[in-house]
C-alpha cells in the first residue's frame, strides 16, 4: 500500500487543522492505521491510531483534541486536530501495518507516507 499525507500546514495556537491520508495500492480495511510525529529532538511517538477491529486509541497529550477517522469508500484516513498547541508543532506520518496491538509504537508500522508538517505558533 502507497501512502500520501496532504493537508498541513501552520496554524495559529488554538487553531484547527485536519490531515487526511490517501492509500492506493490496497484497501485500508485490511490494515490498522496510525498516525505518527516526529517532534524536533524527540523521538517518534504514535498520537493515533485504528487497530484492526476498529477500536480508535489516541495519547495522552492528544486525548480529546485529536479525532483519527477513515473514509473505506474513498481509502482515506484522516486526523482532526483541535485546540492545536506550539508542542503538537512535527511532521505528521500516516502509516499502516497488517497487524499489531501496540498502535502507538513507530517501529510497528511497515507503510509510511512521506509526511506533513504541521507548525503551531
Amino acid at each position: 500500500v502507497q501512502l500520501v499525507e496532504s493537508g498541513g500546514g501552520s496554524v495559529q495556537v488554538g487553531g484547527s487543522l485536519t490531515v487526511s491520508c490517501v492509500a492506493s495500492g490496497d484497501t485500508i480495511g485490511r490494515y490498522c492505521m496510525g498516525w505518527l510525529r516526529q517532534i524536533p529532538d524527540r523521538e517518534r511517538e504514535g498520537v493515533a491510531g485504528i487497530d484492526n477491529d476498529g477500536e480508535l486509541s489516541y495519547h495522552d497529550s492528544v486525548k480529546g483534541r485529536y479525532t483519527i477517522s477513515k473514509d473505506n469508500a474513498k481509502n482515506t484516513v484522516y486526523l482532526q486536530m483541535n485546540s492545536l498547541e506550539p508542542e503538537d508543532t512535527g511532521m505528521y506520518y500516516c502509516t499502516a501495518t497488517f497487524y499489531t496491538t501496540r498502535v502507538f509504537q513507530w517501529d510497528e508500522y511497515t507503510y509510511w507516507g512521506q509526511g506533513t508538517q504541521v507548525t503551531v505558533s
